[in-house]
Order: C-alpha cells, then sequence, then structure tokens
C-alpha cells in the first residue's frame, strides 16, 4: 500500500501530527506502538501498519507498556469523521480534491471541516493529500515506472506543475529519484561523538544528511537505502574538515556553525529552518514562537514538523526548539541527546562560549 511509505517517514521522524493515523508493530517482538513512542526504531522489513489497537491485537500483536497505543484521549466528536476524510485523501484521485468537495462530501461547512481537520492532523486537508500523492509517486518511481506514468499514476494532471516543484519534493529531479540517485556522489563518515555515533554526509555542493544514533551500520544502512543507486564513498579531507567542527561543537568548543549545505525544502520549511539559525547559542525558543516570528501564529503543529524533518541536525539547531512550558519535548533522535544539548549550551553561554 503506498501510504506505508508516508507512515515509515512520519515513524522515523516520531512525528506527532501521525499520533492517531495509524499504529506500527514489530513483527520481531510482537508488539505494536503509536508512531511518536520513544523506543528504539526498528528495521523496516520488521514494521506492519495497522490503522488502529484493534486491527493490530487482531492480528496477535500487544500493545507496548511505554507508548501505551491502546489508551486514548477523548476523542473529538469528529475524529472518525476526520479518519474518514484521511483514508478519502489516502485514495488516487484526478488531481487533489478541493475543500468544498470535501465539505459536500462528507456534510461538513468547508471552513469547518479545514479548521478540524488541521487541529487533529496537523496539516491541511491539500497539504495531507499532497504528501500522500507524493509517496505514491515515490514508490512508483522506486518500482521502475517510467516518470510521465508514475505521476497520472499518482494523481497529477500533469507534468508542468510537478516539474516546477520536483526538486522540492523529491530532492532531485524524477528522473534522478527513479534511478535511485544514479547520478549523485555521496561522501559520508561516521564517527563516535559524546551524543554516541555521528553520520555526516554531503555531496560535492555541501553537507547533506547529519544524523545521531547508536550504531554506525544501521546509519549507513538508511543512507543507503535512502539512495539505493547512488555511490557512497567513505572519508573526504574536505568532508573531514566539517566532521571536525561538528565534533569541536559537540565539546563545547565551537558554538557557531557555518557550514555549506546542500538540502531541499518547502517555502515553509525553509522558513522555520532559517529561523531556527537565529536562535542564539545557549537559548531555546518554543514552537509558537517560531510560528509568531515567520508571521504564521497558528502554525505551531507545522513548526514541530518541520523541525522533525530537519536533515541536518545541528546545523540547524532544532533541538533548541521546545515546549511553551520550557519542557524539552520530543527529538528526532531522541530526548535524552536533546535534553544533553540544551545542557551543554547552558552551562557555556555565549561569552564563553565566543572565547
Amino acid at each position: 500500500m503506498e501510504h506505508n511509505e508516508l507512515y515509515w517517514q512520519a515513524l522515523q521522524q516520531r512525528d506527532p501530527a501521525f499520533d492517531g493515523t495509524f499504529v506500527y508493530a514489530v513483527q520481531t517482538t510482537g508488539i505494536y506502538c503509536r508512531p511518536v513512542c520513544p523506543s528504539r526504531r526498528p528495521q523496516r522489513t520488521h514494521v506492519v501498519f495497522f490503522a488502529g489497537p484493534a486491527q493490530a491485537e487482531a492480528a496477535g500483536y500487544r500493545a507496548c507498556q511505554r507508548c501505551q497505543p491502546d489508551q486514548s484521549a477523548p476523542q473529538h466528536p469528529h475524529l472518525d469523521r476526520i479518519a474518514q476524510i484521511c483514508r478519502y485523501l489516502e485514495e488516487p484521485h484526478e488531481g487533489v480534491p478541493t475543500l468544498d468537495a470535501l465539505a459536500a462530501r462528507f456534510a461538513l461547512s468547508p471552513s469547518y471541516l479545514q479548521r478540524v481537520f488541521k487541529r487533529i492532523v496537523g496539516v491541511s486537508p491539500r497539504q495531507y493529500a499532497d504528501a500522500h500523492r507524493r509517496a505514491r509517486l515515490t514508490t512508483r518511481l522506486r518500482d521502475g515506472t517510467d516518470v510521465s506514468n508514475a505521476l497520472y499514476d499518482a494523481g497529477y494532471t500533469s507534468s508542468s506543475g510537478f516539474y516546477s516543484q520536483a526538486t522540492s519534493a523529491l530532492g532531485m529531479t524524477p528522473t534522478t529519484y527513479r534511478a535511485g540517485g544514479l547520478t549523485m556522489h555521496i561522501l559520508y563518515a561516521v564517527v563516535e561523538c559524546p551524543l554516541g555515533q555521528l553520520l555526516v554526509a554531503a555531496t560535492e555542493q555541501g553537507i547533506c544528511r547529519i544524523t545521531l544514533g547508536d550504531h554506525a551500520s544501521e546509519m549507513v544502512a538508511e543512507l543507503a537505502q535512502e539512495f539505493p543507486a547512488a555511490t557512497l564513498s567513505a572519508g573526504d579531507p574536505v568532508l573531514q574538515q566539517w566532521v571536525h567542527a561538528l565534533l569541536d561543537y559537540l565539546h563545547g568548543e565551537q558554538p557557531h556553525l557555518d557550514l555549506p549545505l546542500d538540502i531541499q525544502a518547502t517555502a515553509f520549511q525553509r522558513k522555520v529552518w532559517e529561523e531556527l539559525r537565529n536562535i542564539p547559542y545557549g537559548s531555546t525558543c518554543s514552537y509558537q514562537q517560531v510560528a509568531e516570528r515567520i508571521g504564521q501564529p497558528g502554525a505551531s503543529r507545522a513548526v514541530a514538523r518541520a523541525c522533525a524533518t530537519n536533515p541536518v541536525a545541528l546545523v540547524i539547531p532544532c533541538h533548541r526548539v521546545v515546549h511553551a512550558d520550557g519542557t524539552p519535548g520530543g527529538y528526532r533522535w531522541g530526548s535524552a541527546r536533546k535534553q544533553q544539548l540544551l545542557a551543554q549550551e547552558a552551562a557555556q553561554p555565549e561569552p564563553a562560549a565566543a572565547a
């Protein structure tokens, strides 16, 4: 099923916007979890997805004791209706269904549907449909379908509209993506750091991925899985300079990271990531404050999603964004790492760092 790829991405990022949309089960443990579960991420080949706890338990899985997916908060009165809309938007359509069409089909006013959908799901109906349409496209391309047929199978009514945004949506042109990054040469290095293992990957233009983890082999495997046909090479003198700068930062010796980046982003993600780089070393900012600073005060959930999809941890310091009450909140690489980073920066304020 095409939406499995989108769910897998949400699981990897522990995306709170998908909490309640699905649960995932790990075949090797017999346990099912919420997408935001803090437990160690499983291997993709061991994961199956279900619409909810009932389906997972019917298949023989038991609830995780950490995230308690079988324990739900009081439901919004239209939660079931929104879930039906999600299932409808996950299906292929000729173009994205309009808000008026959705409202007529599901007997809700357009403004109310838009407001409630964003409150429950975290994104607008159009953004949700677009995400699934892109997931269908990437599935078709990875299966070897030619670009034109893949576009139409996924629900794009014309190729011209997609190609204008193709690089932002896929990180490369559709033809290159279909080849699994065939024309790309990615350098990478994995080193030990105070937070475990640090992977830094780069193209000729700059750093394209920075990940933190516990097992170097798994981190390299995830990089290779993302670009199966790209040429991956370990080690490079220029890359090592960037790695050393990141290590100096993690040891509290270099508070400011000004490294070249080669990352793709939507216009909204770019606005958020640029604002994150403006948060001073040793300071924090709430998701709501970031939303207000970029001129979209109602987009705090979307800000959280942009933080969760940040491909270059540390250089774009998404760890400096916390809940409004000051609690650290989630972090793609684990809340313990986020707390360690914040504690280190708080212990070395700007004057000491500048020295």
